[in-house]
């Protein structure tokens, strides 16, 4: 098919040469003239209507030969962004997920990284997470993904020690794994101005995320509002050139009947959750109401998998938090592509 630049060059060719033929058999003027007229009317005509028949075309072949919606690599990255959370869940013979089937979610061509992916994925980068327990099991997750299980089991135990930092680098891949014990959102804050230096290196990936100890030692939902929000404040102020890909890991779902404390029953509520959510919400921190992390949402994810999750109505089985992890890798998939475009 000829752009329709080329095509108007063809035209000229065809006004300038095809009288110039007509002469040569002769043909009276007022005949070349009629001919001459009437075939520069058809050419503007043809010219000037060519690219809307050629767009046509394109879209009745696009139908023939894409009739569902199109592959992930012919759709802007962002708008498989919103798709990521849509997980189904099954439970026999043990809890397990995988991406809705639905047509967008298929369209996005999700994967669930395996070492090899992961680890070409994260080939150099340094990973900071900060919070409470259930960051410190979301590193666990990535642990298992990275590395093999002797390695595991041998590094296991330190980072599990209570209220303690860790730190892991995995040499042969260049990974760099943080973290940083901060249950209450202030300790978030303050890491921020001490770890983020406004030289490099700076971290590539940051996940932050607190609330469980703040809603059972103190319970105001406002007071949790104004310290996430000083966390979004702490994150606008890094001076890094580019920011790292940020994630907030949201609160997982409770279940009342298995917290074991009286405390942790009395405080740590659906109605206070649900506080607290709006509080998150009302910071304007999150991705989703133009703030600068992507939520990981633990308490969706954790009410898909269900009460026999957990044994302690808080923290959840690997399958949770692997999940997350998961959605977060293919974020940064989508991420990379679109600072690469």
């Amino acid at each position: 098919m000829l752009p329709s630049a080329q095509l108007a060059i063809f035209a000229a060719s065809v006004v300038l040469f095809v009288p110039m033929g007509l002469a040569g058999l002769h043909l009276s003027r007022t005949k070349m003239l009629f001919f001459s007229g009437i075939l520069f009317i058809f050419l503007f005509v043809a010219v000037h209507l060519a690219p809307y028949f050629l767009s046509i075309s394109h879209l009745l072949l696009a139908s023939i030969f894409f009739p569902s919606p199109p592959p992930y690599s012919l759709l802007p990255p962002s708008s498989c962004l919103p798709f990521l959370h849509r997980i189904s869940w099954t439970h026999v013979p043990d809890p397990a997920w995988s991406w809705d089937p639905s047509a967008p979610v298929r369209s996005c061509g999700f994967q669930s990284l395996s070492n090899p992916d992961a680890s070409i994925l994260l080939n150099g980068s340094w990973i900071l997470v900060a919070g409470d327990s259930q960051a410190r099991l979301l590193v666990l997750a990535l642990l298992r993904l990275l590395l093999d299980p002797t390695s595991l089991a041998s590094v296991e135990p330190d980072l599990f020690k209570r209220h303690s930092d860790y730190h892991i680098a995995i040499a042969d891949r260049g990974i760099k794994i943080d973290f940083l014990w901060a249950p209450y959102e202030r300790n978030i804050t303050d890491l921020l101005a001490r770890n983020i230096q406004p030289v490099p290196p700076y971290p590539d990936v940051m996940v932050l995320g607190s609330g469980l100890w703040h809603m059972l030692h103190f319970t105001n939902s406002s007071h949790y509002g104004e310290a996430v929000n000083g966390i979004k404040e702490a994150v606008f102020s890094l001076r890094s050139p580019v920011l790292p890909h940020m994630f907030w890991l949201g609160l997982p779902t409770l279940i009342s009947s298995k917290l074991n404390t009286p405390e942790k029953r009395e405080r740590m509520t659906d109605a206070r959750l649900e506080a607290y959510g709006r509080e998150v919400a009302r910071t304007k921190i999150l991705r989703q109401s133009g703030g600068p992390l992507m939520l990981l949402d633990i308490r969706w994810l954790s009410r898909g998998c269900g009460s026999q999750c957990t044994d302690d109505g808080m923290h959840y089985n690997g399958v949770v938090y692997n999940a997350a992890l998961q959605i977060m890798l293919n974020a940064l998939v989508i991420e990379s592509q679109q600072r690469i475009e």
